[in-house]
């Protein structure tokens, strides 16, 4: 495929945003940035955050990933549905009775400035590191399938992919993402069934064929019931519900678009909604993981391995896409990750700039002019930061959604203890201390963790977001008032 071709495609696919963007933001109010004027259908929320909540990573990282892992990550899809039931009828009746904006503003009624600029300020690095990952991801295929070949270095790509996403969405915001998230949403789910397609007419199966071989496949392994590793059921169900309730329930980026839904019963329906949809996507990328191996195998193409691991296991689907799945398979895959890098991204970048404008700048409280001025001013600052990070992890191999989850259990466990704790206790806490409980539980797990991987052989996994959780309710017990 022609480089010529690609740009073709990008440009295209941006002339649409922009296009949406531009319809969106006929009738802007004053805060439609942050809040998309609390009129967004559910249904249309529901389905946009399929891209916001799958991205790049899990394009390639979840299939990618099969060969190492088996099929252990459905063990977390399953504990991610019982946190989307949280979310459902705890979280969103809370955001939707007290009228918040900043989804964190509820720890400053609940127990005061000070937890709640040190919940924020977790959520704003936890972001900004995930974000910066999924964007890396994404620069690297995009690299690798077009950009190298125009000669073009990475830190212009970079800031191109930047510079695309603050164009559409630097009026509107949240207003304008809810429908191009949407649109986004739509090309991903479909880039999984024509990769599936793809691989199922290139080695001439049926449909049963094409069933029988991921069923019967040595890579078809659900649950793991060994309790030393990180991929034993109990880790990765209670992992996965408890990530879901920091990742999506306690998260800006997330929460943001169900809270411009107009009213709590609707924005229920809409996380219950994206619950299913979510499940049954990534379930699809599990399955598609083991056509992509099965193919693989077939055509002599093999990962360079390290320890009985595969090494650079996000690489395999761009590889086998540019090389074997042909014209349509590759255009696919392409818009995919164009789709799932602009799903993905813009939703942070809004979120983050929502964040830190209402919980660190009191910009509910400024004129109109200065709002915006203070607006454009945290945007910029969110796009330069994003682009630091992703210049620092450029060399990372590996699979990228390891590394985003590890971040959050240490960056959300402590946002999860500090919500757990206003959510089912009545103490009040002497501020002072909150910053030092939070960071204190966040180092004491990754030091427990390492002492028990090299003395017992026992590795939390994507469980420590529990541990942090469980150690930072012990220290704000610690320091409540009497």
């Amino acid at each position: 495929m022609t480089a010529t071709l690609l740009l073709l495609i990008i440009i295209g696919y941006f002339v649409l945003l922009m296009l949406i963007a531009r319809l969106t933001s006929r009738h802007n109010k004053e805060n439609s940035f942050f809040d998309g004027d609390k009129s967004s259908p559910w249904f249309l929320v529901s389905f946009g955050m399929i891209g916001s909540g799958i991205s790049a990573v899990s394009l390639v990282s979840i299939p990618g990933n099969v060969g190492n892992n088996n099929l252990y990550y459905f063990q977390f899809i399953l504990g991610t549905i019982v946190g989307y039931l949280f979310i459902a009828f705890v979280l969103t009746p809370i955001y939707y009775k007290l009228k918040l904006v900043s989804i964190y503003s509820y720890l400053n009624i609940r127990f005061g400035i000070i937890s709640y600029k040190t919940g924020s300020t977790f959520f704003l690095v936890s972001q900004s590191f995930g974000a910066a990952l999924r964007l890396l991801l994404s620069v690297k295929i995009l690299q690798f399938a077009f950009f190298d070949d125009l000669q073009i270095p990475y830190y212009l790509t970079i800031l191109i992919l930047l510079l695309l996403i603050w164009l559409y969405t630097n009026k509107s915001g949240i207003k304008t993402i809810v429908w191009t998230d949407a649109v986004q949403s739509f090309f991903l789910i479909s880039v999984i069934i024509i990769s599936i397609i793809s691989i199922k007419n290139s080695l001439h199966y049926t449909n049963n064929e094409l069933l029988r071989q991921v069923i019967h496949h040595p890579y078809a392994k659900i649950f793991n019931w060994d309790w030393h590793a990180g991929s034993n059921f109990f880790k990765q169900f209670i992992a996965g519900l408890l990530i879901t309730v920091a990742l999506v329930g306690l998260d800006q980026s997330m929460m943001q678009k169900t809270l411009t839904i107009n009213n709590s019963q609707s924005a229920k329906k809409n996380v219950l909604t994206f619950s299913f949809f979510i499940a049954a996507a990534q379930t699809l990328f599990l399955g598609l993981g083991i056509l992509l191996y099965l193919f693989a195998a077939k055509n002599g193409v093999t990962l360079q391995q390290q320890d009985g691991q595969y090494l650079n296991t996000d690489g395999l689907y761009p590889l086998l896409t540019m090389n074997y799945f042909g014209k349509i398979g590759t255009i696919a895959f392409f818009v995919g990750v164009v789709a799932s890098t602009f799903a993905s991204i813009d939703s942070c970048i809004a979120a983050l700039t929502t964040s830190f404008s209402y919980d660190f700048m009191d910009i509910d409280s400024k004129p109109l002019i200065q709002k915006k001025k203070i607006k454009n001013q945290v945007l910029l600052g969110v796009n330069v930061i994003m682009f630091l990070i992703v210049m620092a992890f450029w060399n990372s191999q590996g699979a990228i959604i390891n590394t985003i989850f590890v971040i959050a259990g240490y960056t959300y466990g402590p946002l999860l203890g500090l919500y757990l704790t206003g959510l089912f206790s009545k103490i009040q806490l002497h501020e002072k201390w909150v910053p030092f409980a939070c960071v204190s539980a966040a180092i004491i797990t990754y030091l427990l963790n390492n002492y028990c991987i090299k003395a017992y052989s026992f590795d939390f996994g994507f469980m420590n977001i529990l541990v942090n959780a469980v150690l930072t309710i012990i220290f704000l017990l610690l320091i409540k008032k009497k």
